[in-house]
């Protein structure tokens, strides 16, 4: 009973989203459902980018028509209607949501990227990815100014980078889950420090007012403090903040109170039953609260599964779900957990989320291999 439960669940889910995309329908804009003369459904962008020059051949039976020949999918609609929060769609962000105003990258220019950061001073980008040089600096206005990070064997090279960080002092800290190691780099793309400490997957990356690097290790389940002369090349103290973590990636700090938020990977029960977990530690390590999927979505309309987490000038807990294609305030760790979303709408994939100096939020956005940058509220 409860496989059939389950398989109906994805019947009804897989009925709600459009077929080329896969992403669910809405009651307007791209999202919205669009019947073709064949029966066929395509959400409005889908039959947008397939109907070029006034021909239009359905994806699944090759039938041809004309973009004039499609309407809309009145049942469809009708069941988003009657299904409301429940169907999974997320309400829209508020008026006073953030606005893009700036796309970086895309294809080519970056390759599967995996971390970003923001310099607290200058405002330079620092994106980590799969391409040749793993490291690209952007600038305020959006020109690349640096490439590097070789990928090779040397002792400064970067093999496979998981996240990416910006010291107070003008540092870059990645994570390099290839030979296990955190590597530090000057502006310039001059290594300047590597540490090995036994680390099993160094991944989640943020930095402390302080210029300490807060580190997650998926593997160990352990949280580091690094602390480190970067100009000296030496590292100083590797303190281990707390172990018995279940699989930490994600890592936020607040620069205001000093708070800490981990994102947990809970092992799945089943072969979708993957969720996360948000942690909540104060300045002094205490565990002051936690989330998981499961109870986030007692209170949220849909399921999230938290892939980046980030805290804006306010102190607020700002997350990324891939379930939805959403970043989502989740309110400050007395009030945790709220339900605000902040950016509903033209994301893929977010991975990567930080706050540049003038308070712009950047979303990596893995699907389409960009960075995003919106104009702060």
């Amino acid at each position: 009973m409860a496989a059939a439960a389950g398989e109906a669940g994805e019947a009804e889910l897989g009925l709600l989203e459009c077929r080329v995309c896969f992403e669910p329908y809405g009651p307007g804009g791209q999202r919205r459902p669009r019947n073709l003369p064949c029966g066929h459904v395509l959400c409005r962008g889908c039959l947008s980018a397939l109907g070029g020059r006034g021909r239009l051949e359905c994806p699944f039976c090759r039938r041809v028509c004309g973009p004039a020949d499609t309407s809309d999918c009145l049942p469809l609609l009708q069941l988003l209607e009657v299904l409301g929060p429940a169907c999974g769609i997320l309400p829209a962000a508020s008026s006073g949501a953030p606005a893009l105003r700036l796309a970086l990258g895309g294809w080519g220019a970056l390759v599967n990227p995996t971390g970003v950061a923001a310099c607290p001073k200058s405002g330079r980008l620092a994106v980590a990815h799969d391409g040749k040089k793993r490291i690209h600096v952007y600038g305020p206005s959006g020109s690349c100014l640096q490439r590097f990070g070789e990928r090779g064997e040397a002792g400064c090279d970067v093999k496979y980078p998981l996240d990416v960080a910006v010291t107070a002092d003008g540092h870059v800290v990645v994570s390099d889950g290839g030979d296990r190691a955190v590597k530090a780099f000057d502006w310039e793309g001059h290594g300047v420090l590597a540490v090995r400490e036994g680390f099993c997957l160094p991944w989640g990356l943020d930095t402390t007012p302080e210029s300490d690097v807060i580190l997650a290790d998926a593997e160990a389940g352990v949280l580091y403090r690094l602390t480190a002369d970067f100009g000296k090349g030496e590292l100083k103290k590797c303190q281990v903040l707390r172990a018995k973590l279940s699989s930490p990636r994600a890592v936020a700090v607040c620069r205001s109170s000093g708070a800490v938020v981990v994102v947990e990977h809970l092992k799945a029960r089943g072969p979708k039953g993957s969720s996360t977990r948000i942690k909540i530690f104060s300045a002094d390590m205490d565990l002051v609260g936690q989330m998981d999927s499961f109870g986030l979505n007692l209170f949220f309309p849909s399921k999230i599964y938290t892939t980046a987490v980030a805290f804006d000038k306010e102190g607020r807990i700002i997350v990324t779900d891939v379930c939805s294609q959403a970043v989502i305030c989740l309110g400050k760790p007395g009030e945790f957990p709220v339900f605000n979303p902040l950016i509903s709408h033209g994301l893929s994939y977010p991975i990567g989320l930080t706050y540049t100096a003038d308070n712009s939020l950047v979303v990596l956005d893995s699907g389409d291999h960009t960075v995003k940058i919106y104009s702060s509220t």
